[in-house]
């Protein structure tokens, strides 16, 4: 099974590329990398499916050549990876682990030496724990650390890099973990996780000057996006629906582009905002060069009658689901990236920075067929040219993710990879959706 699709459906210089994140695939028991919240997180029982963790992860420490032959094999122009704080800064500050910096300065000479563009993220959730003993994001001073994390990582590989962006998916980094207490460090409590969402754009803002500093290009940030959609028809849900959308898709976009939030939010988090938060705009709003939109789903939102801020809840949808559970809804993507260029960045390049599937990959006789991901990603491609084609400067668009991987507190179970990964063996296998993809990318037509 191909894609209907071709590589000359879309515009010339448009990226094709595939994403990673550092604990998820690296092994963070290799080359003095420091202990992380996620590595704290999972040795507490109950946090993560079997107490898994990632200490070896997919093995990319050691792996990566025979995994960047993957991505060249495909076809694929770039690829997406995220910095480990915690393998470069052991203790978050201070002093600094240089076979951290050696192993991303592996990494770069390898992508280009494939003719792979490379694009770094500075922090995919990898916070080092010493840095959570000290309050972690709820810490204002936490986004000076960031800014020197980052110039300690940009001086040194900056030069090589395509593109940077400061975050990946602050919703997760702040609410998801600080209010739902799903992720690391499993906290919830509606004060830390405003601290957190504002602290986290406070360091975007201080990390991107610095980076600028430095002479550096091409930064962005990466946010996620969820659509959210109302259960039914009362004006409770439809205004629990709007909250919704409020916190997960327009705090953080109108924390970078607007300089302000939305006052739905306000409504109940502003009482625990920072004091005269308002003061750090000028900040938080420092410009970037484009917006990474991640999007997997769409949620069904209900009103929830309890008194309590936010006041909404969820039910399942009617949609086809992956093994996540989450409804396969493509015309979310189509309404983020017209939505995000018309409202906030009307004048910036737009990257669909993730989006793929997790389904029950199976090896069979040496193979492994995935058509249902193959199905998602041009279903998701053909919004994105429908996006295009209404004049939305989308430039390129990264699947989630080169491998299977250690898929945070759901352990080892989910698996999005375009290259099944054996975790007993570490065998690497391409699916038929990498064949897919490598077909698609090889037309010149």
């Amino acid at each position: 099974m191909n894609f209907s699709l071709k590589r000359s459906d879309f515009p010339p210089n448009f990226r094709f590329g595939t994403a990673t994140s550092a604990y998820q695939i690296e092994g963070s028991r290799f080359g003095g990398c420091g202990e992380s919240q996620w590595d704290v997180f999972a040795q507490t029982p109950g946090n993560v499916v079997r107490g898994e963790n990632a200490a070896v992860a997919c093995d990319h420490y050691h792996r990566w050549a025979e995994d960047f032959d993957l991505v060249k094999n495909a076809g694929l122009d770039s690829y997406r990876f995220s910095t480990s704080w915690a393998r470069i800064m052991p203790q978050g500050r201070g002093q600094v682990n240089q076979a951290g910096l050696d192993f991303y300065d592996r990494l770069l000479d390898g992508l280009l030496a494939r003719g792979i563009s490379p694009w770094a993220c500075l922090y995919h959730w990898e916070l080092p724990a010493p840095l959570l003993d000290l309050g972690g994001w709820r810490n204002r001073d936490i986004a000076h650390w960031f800014a020197d994390f980052a110039e300690v990582v940009m001086r040194r590989l900056g030069d090589r890099l395509d593109a940077a962006a400061t975050f990946n998916e602050p919703w997760c980094i702040a609410w998801f973990s600080h209010f739902m207490g799903q992720h690391a460090p499993g906290v919830r409590d509606i004060r830390a996780a405003a601290r957190a969402m504002h602290h986290i754009l406070l360091a975007h803002g201080q990390a991107t000057r610095v980076m600028r500093d430095l002479g550096m290009a091409n930064l962005g940030v990466v946010l996620n996006f969820e659509r959210a959609l109302p259960a039914d028809d009362s004006v409770e849900c439809l205004q629990a629906t709007q909250r919704y959308d409020g916190i997960y898709n327009r705090f953080f976009l109108g924390g970078v582009f607007k300089q302000a939030y939305p006052q739905d939010v306000l409504a109940g988090l502003e009482a625990h905002l920072p004091q005269n938060y308002q003061d750090d705009f000028a900040v938080i709003g420092e410009p970037v060069d484009w917006l990474g939109v991640n999007y997997y789903t769409c949620k069904r939102v209900t009103a929830d009658n309890s008194g309590l801020f936010p006041g909404y809840g969820e039910q399942t949808g009617p949609l086809p689901k992956t093994t996540m559970g989450w409804e396969i809804y493509p015309e979310g993507l189509y309404h983020f990236l017209t939505w995000a260029h018309r409202e906030y960045a009307p004048n910036l390049p737009i990257y669909v920075t993730e989006n793929g599937l997790s389904a029950d990959d199976r090896v069979v006789a040496g193979q492994i067929a995935d058509p249902q991901r193959i199905a998602f990603i041009e279903q998701h491609l053909q919004a994105v040219l429908r996006a295009i084609a209404e004049g939305v400067p989308v430039q390129g668009y990264f699947i989630w993710s080169l491998l299977d991987n250690y898929e945070w507190a759901l352990g080892y179970d989910k698996r999005f990879g375009l290259v099944h990964v054996d975790f007993d063996t570490l065998q690497r296998t391409p699916k038929q959706s990498w064949h897919a993809v490598r077909a698609l990318l090889q037309d010149a037509s």
